[in-house]
């Protein structure tokens, strides 16, 4: 989870300046909080009652309340149209979108799990609220999943073959950098950070090459930080910054539930 937080805020000032160069500093004043963290730690907060979730009918409910409760203080903090509504006007039911909010907000989950296949189905439950068209679930799954792996001590191999189930990437970082440009579906995004992931040497290295493909940097900085985070760890430093962004509201949820259910960094 605080992957994904450091992710977003360091891409925060790319996602419409773009880099293209993982030479670049990672926390500066130009540096913010996005959707993607108001998000994640609105699905942080919905965990954090449960120590096991038995009905997910309820969970969803309350997921819901607490994605309207927590987003409404934060209008302005990048939301697409259609989401910015559906938290403005407190909707309950989805729209069919397969926008990659659905995997940028989805760390958690794998957080809290006890197994892989609880992780799947929280993950599909959590994106199904907003997000209910196919491709919206699966981007949830496949990132909640190798976060899940990860965290558990699965090996880089073990995590690409787990994914490759959902998308099969045949690319570099390299090879797409040049033109990739802004999207914003789990389709377009979510094989980039996982790839970002794959070609990474250490946390910050993920990081790093998520940003430099460009695009929507936040957003695919914060799902590969969101693996990175549970396979390498994370500097106690760099959450630390990370976290000096946030305002005292999210600040709570992030320490909560990181004293709950996250690792100490190493």
């Amino acid at each position: 989870m605080f992957g994904a937080i450091i992710g977003d805020v360091v891409g925060s000032r790319f996602e419409f300046n773009e880099r293209k160069s993982k030479d670049f500093e990672l926390f500066t004043k130009g540096c913010t909080f996005t959707d993607d963290t108001v998000m994640t730690l609105a699905v942080a907060k919905a965990l954090l009652p449960y120590e096991t979730i038995t009905d997910l009918a309820a969970f969803k409910k309350e997921l819901v309340r607490v994605m309207h409760e927590v987003g409404i203080r934060y209008p302005r903090c990048g939301y697409g149209s259609r989401f910015g509504a559906w938290i403005m006007e407190k909707r309950a039911e989805p729209y069919g979108s397969y926008g990659n909010g659905s995997a940028m907000r989805v760390s958690p989950v794998a957080w809290f799990a006890k197994t892989l296949a609880e992780c799947e189905t929280l993950a599909a439950a959590s994106a199904d609220v907003t997000h209910n068209h196919p491709e919206g679930i699966k981007g949830a799954v496949a990132v909640a999943g190798a976060t899940f792996i990860a965290r558990m001590g699965g090996t880089m191999a073990q995590i690409r073959h787990y994914t490759r189930q959902y998308y099969r990437a045949d690319f570099t970082l390299d090879e797409i950098r040049p033109d990739y440009d802004f999207v914003e579906t789990c389709q377009g995004t979510v094989p980039q950070a996982l790839e970002a992931f794959f070609e990474s040497t250490s946390f910050e290295d993920a990081i790093r090459n998520a940003v430099s493909i460009g695009g929507d940097s936040d957003t695919i900085a914060a799902m590969a930080g969101s693996i990175a985070e549970a396979y390498y760890g994370v500097n106690r430093e760099m959450k630390d910054i990370a976290l000096s962004y946030l305002d005292y509201d999210l600040l709570d949820i992030a320490e909560e539930f990181g004293r709950k259910f996250v690792r100490v960094e190493k």
